[in-house]
């Protein structure tokens, strides 16, 4: 079994301010401590780069060091692995975006939609509904 995670759980998990930071941040542990494969999406890291550290964004944002830390930390374990774009990910992109309309804020959801599904991985942890979207994946919220 393995799993990956949206960008919410983990902005949720590092903005203390977010009524979802303690379940988000013991959610975000217990991947820590899992042994399944844990993959992480580069969109989902730079997603998490750009607003974890954006003052309009954070009340409280976090420093470039301290965003990259927390993305080391999940990096340097060995159950993480990172996902990136394969040679046929236009492909899958056309596909998946073809599935529905597709326009506006839904492009970065489709892009990580057709990233999970290009390396499959069915299991996606997020509390984006828009993701249902998609009947490929296994949506599940860990927030709820």
């Amino acid at each position: 079994m393995s799993f990956s995670l949206d960008v919410n759980i983990l902005l949720y998990a590092s903005d203390s301010d977010s009524p979802y930071f303690h379940q988000a941040k013991f959610f975000i542990e217990s991947c820590i401590e899992r042994e399944e494969v844990f993959y992480l999406a580069w969109p989902t890291i730079m997603s998490y780069l750009r607003i974890s550290t954006h003052p309009s964004i954070f009340d409280h944002p976090l420093t470039m060091e301290e965003a990259m830390g927390n993305i080391e930390t999940l990096i340097n374990l060995p159950h993480v692995r990172m996902l990136g774009e394969g040679d046929d990910f236009w492909q899958d992109f056309r596909s998946t975006a073809g599935e529905l309309p597709c326009r506006g804020n839904l492009i970065p959801d489709v892009h990580l939609a057709a990233l999970l599904r290009q390396h499959g991985i069915k299991t996606l942890y997020t509390n984006d509904r828009d993701f249902l979207k998609f009947p490929f994946l296994n949506v599940k919220d860990p927030l709820a």
